[in-house]
């Protein structure tokens, strides 16, 4: 069944592109699974890994329900849904956010309309959480797409269900449907790790990247603090800016012990490992962690350096524009001669593009698949 909701859907803030659409074929498919539960009376709903307000909005256009509660671990989904609420006239007081998904979230939930994620680690902690504190009868319609999709979804599911079942495909998606849940399934606990080649302790919470390891650019960044601190000297506010798991904000809180540091990343995953990664390390009072879509509430010209290893792709897609938003959100950030330290893909050749949006650039280091340089704010 479609909806004219989906017409009016936009991904705003997030990157908007003619290849990156608001509402794809797992949404659509997981409404009319889902049809019949929806329109169940009585009928609470929790919906968690909304892109951009599909299953939120479309559930609540289909089906008289009061309300809808809802997490989506990147901010700018929450606020793509809360412009696409607003462009359809929704009442706000049917879209009930919760930036984090805690108990509140799904308590007595009778229907869960769930995005799959990517992450494993991501769908086992949604499952533990749902199956602890929804309704005992709740119906879990976990949807994707068929390419992102593996077998070992359905047995994560397993793991807090008793009964998971597949249903056909349609359009390249599929809809997983769990119900009864397993009594006496514990609490998805925080993931820990210490890198005794650094001395660093690492926590991750959910689908947070890379969990508790380091991703191959992070360690080239760390691997050339030196060459960092040489060239930046005694910053006195550092943003690690996408700040993962933290791992960045605390080894520039230890390399520069009288800075201000600021981790900022717009995953609720990743803002609560971080947090937990600088504790874990006694560097709490140090490093200041906020959820933030491309640092948008950061100061202009504030920082003296800005640390950023961007990602290469939005979504399931591989795009550039993810990178070019934080290159503009570091220019925005810095003071005039401060720095911003990136490393990326070499192949991506974004030095032109930093001298362009930032100013003048300069390599620091190079590894094989791993340019890291400095861009001095004009």
């Amino acid at each position: 069944m479609t909806s004219p909701v989906f017409d009016v859907l936009r991904r705003r803030p997030d990157i908007e592109a003619p290849e990156l659409v608001a509402v794809d074929a797992a949404d659509r498919l997981l409404l009319d699974e889902a049809a019949a539960a929806l329109a169940a009376p009585g009928a609470d709903v929790a919906v968690v890994g909304d892109d951009y307000g599909a299953l939120t909005l479309g559930a609540l256009d289909r089906h008289d329900l009061p309300r809808v509660r809802v997490h989506q671990d990147p901010l700018s989904g929450e606020l793509a849904l809360a412009a696409n609420a607003a462009a359809l006239g929704t009442d706000p007081a049917r879209v009930r956010n919760h930036p984090e998904p805690g108990p509140d979230l799904v308590a007595g939930a009778t229907v869960v309309l769930l995005k799959l994620p990517r992450s494993l680690e991501a769908l086992d902690a949604t499952a533990r959480l749902v199956a602890r504190h929804a309704h005992p009868d709740v119906v879990v319609f976990a949807g994707g797409r068929v390419k992102h999709m593996t077998r070992a979804m359905n047995d994560v599911l397993g793991r807090s269900f008793e009964d998971v079942r597949a249903g056909l495909g349609r359009q390249k998606a599929r809809v997983l449907t769990a119900t009864r849940p397993r009594p006496g399934v514990g609490p998805g606990e925080p993931r820990r790790a210490r890198h005794e080649d650094t001395g660093t302790w690492v926590c991750a919470v959910g689908g947070a990247f890379a969990g508790t390891g380091t991703d191959i650019g992070t360690r080239v960044l760390l691997d050339h603090l030196d060459e960092v601190a040489g060239a930046v000297g005694s910053p006195g506010t550092v943003v690690d800016l996408g700040c993962g798991t933290g791992l960045l904000a605390v080894a520039a809180a230890r390399r520069f012990p009288r800075a201000r540091v600021v981790a900022t990343d717009q995953s609720a995953d990743a803002v609560a490992s971080a947090r937990l990664t600088a504790a874990a390390n006694g560097l709490a009072d140090r490093v200041e962690v906020t959820r933030d879509d491309a640092g948008s509430r950061l100061p202009d010209g504030g920082a003296d350096l800005v640390l950023l290893n961007p990602p290469f792709h939005v979504g399931g897609t591989v795009h550039t524009a993810i990178a070019s938003k934080l290159f503009r959100a570091a220019a925005r950030v810095l003071r005039p001669g401060g720095t911003l330290v990136a490393v990326w893909n070499s192949h991506l050749t974004y030095r032109r593009e930093l001298d362009r949006v930032v100013g003048p650039t300069r390599q620091l280091a190079r590894t094989p698949k791993f340019t890291l340089t400095a861009s001095i704010r004009r």
